[in-house]
């Protein structure tokens, strides 16, 4: 596990918005295309992948997020311990699926940052910096889509209405967060 700091310190409260760091939370990537593939990590999830573009699957512990037609996105729903950067979920996926070539299972917990967006103006705040029409997504509760916010790639999850998850690689996390400070406090 990477000793790194926290990108934002304290949360982010402007009058039309809250932003806040979710941490730690194990995020998987996982990619695999065979029917074996998805017998296994549904048996190992507990849980269906979701194969329709731009959805997601929610178990009490864990959300998968649909990334492409055989890539997905794995968050557990449960902060874990600080100090570990042992995973018994990654190393039973890992071991049932890149050790039998299924498919590839991959640790991106250090790799992205977790920002729960909360208020009433986040997709005005996101219209202003990226050519994704929000429409339908907002109105779809499990919704997910990648974009690119302020020139930035993002991972978007509706949670509920006017609340949602965006991954966000790690180098990128502190400028997107001054972005989004910036363009709430105009409105």
């Amino acid at each position: 596990m990477l000793n790194y700091n926290s990108v934002i310190k304290n949360e982010i409260k402007q009058e039309s918005i809250s932003v806040k760091e979710i941490s730690p939370v194990i995020k998987i990537n996982l990619r695999g295309k065979k029917r074996e593939f998805f017998t296994n990590v549904g048996k190992n999830l507990n849980m269906i992948l979701p194969t329709e573009a731009n959805t997601s699957t929610t178990s009490d512990k864990l959300t998968a997020i649909w990334l492409s037609p055989d890539e997905w996105m794995i968050v557990s729903n449960e902060i874990v311990s600080k100090d570990t950067n042992k995973y018994k979920l990654f190393e039973m996926l890992f071991n049932s699926i890149s050790k039998t070539n299924l498919g590839a299972v991959t640790d991106v917990t250090d790799q992205f940052v977790q920002l729960e967006l909360k208020g009433e103006n986040i997709y005005e705040i996101f219209s202003a910096g990226s050519p994704f029409n929000f429409n339908e997504f907002k109105e779809k509760k499990g919704s997910t889509a990648q974009t690119v916010l302020n020139h930035i790639d993002v991972i978007l999850h509706h949670k509920d209405e006017n609340i949602l998850n965006l991954f966000v690689r790690r180098s990128f996390a502190e400028h997107l967060c001054s972005w989004i400070e910036d363009c709430a406090s105009r409105l």
